[in-house]
């Protein structure tokens, strides 16, 4: 069963900006292609940071303050130096949270969410940038059609894992969410089948409507078997 990873729902076509782009450029470059952040490389597209709205707006957030800058400790010190940047390098983020096209989906969201960003930037094994994945990517699984999911569903777990007669289990999917109908042999085949269905991606949710024949989940009192 195909299991999605990052580079099934990656952006390849990455806008990036070098480590000299100024400031000026990062702007128009970000206006123009209608992005919140860029990665900033270097000559072999290696990964160095990223720039985001949020270095960016600090410009403007410091801008007027007036307050030398050896009164600040900390992470407004860094923020002030960033509202000084006139460059890539002076603003960027780094260094980059970044992840491999073969990580899983969820793995990614993990991180997402571990790192507190909106997107990361996708390097290969040498940290080459590949592509980005963002949050809105994540969730574009669940834009997959019913049918291309039921589809998945009867084929791959049903089918292929399980050996199950189509025409024993049924399979509807609507609005993301399967239901699975009919009878199988054993209970733990039901466990199994709902487990699988709820992996495929863009299941939503599973609704068990399964009855099976005997239940090999009982543990006998006499044989211990």
């Amino acid at each position: 069963m195909k299991k999605w990873t990052v580079q099934d729902v990656m952006t390849h076509n990455v806008v990036t900006v070098r480590f000299r782009t100024s400031y000026h450029d990062i702007v128009n470059v970000m206006a123009a292609r209608g992005v919140s952040a860029v990665p900033v490389i270097d000559d072999m597209d290696r990964v160095l940071g990223v720039v985001s709205e949020a270095d960016l707006l600090l410009k403007i957030e410091y801008g007027s303050e007036d307050a030398p800058r050896f009164f600040s400790w900390g992470t407004r010190r860094k923020e002030q130096a960033k509202a000084h940047g006139a460059t890539a390098a002076e603003l960027m983020s780094t260094p980059a949270v970044t992840v491999q096209p073969t990580a899983s989906l969820t793995s990614a969201a993990k991180l997402l969410d571990h790192e507190h960003v909106k997107r990361l930037p996708v390097v290969n094994q040498l940290g080459r940038l590949v592509g980005i994945v963002s949050r809105r990517d994540l969730l574009s699984v669940y834009l997959r059609p019913d049918q291309t999911i039921r589809e998945d569903i009867a084929e791959d777990v049903l089918r292929r894992v399980l050996q199950l007669d189509v025409t024993d289990v049924q399979v509807d999917v609507a609005d993301g969410i399967a239901a699975l109908t009919g009878t199988v042999d054993r209970k733990s085949t039901v466990q199994i089948a709902v487990h699988l269905t709820r992996a495929v991606p863009g299941v939503i949710d599973v609704v068990d409507h399964l009855s099976f024949a005997y239940d090999d989940t009982v543990v006998s009192a006499t044989t211990g078997l």
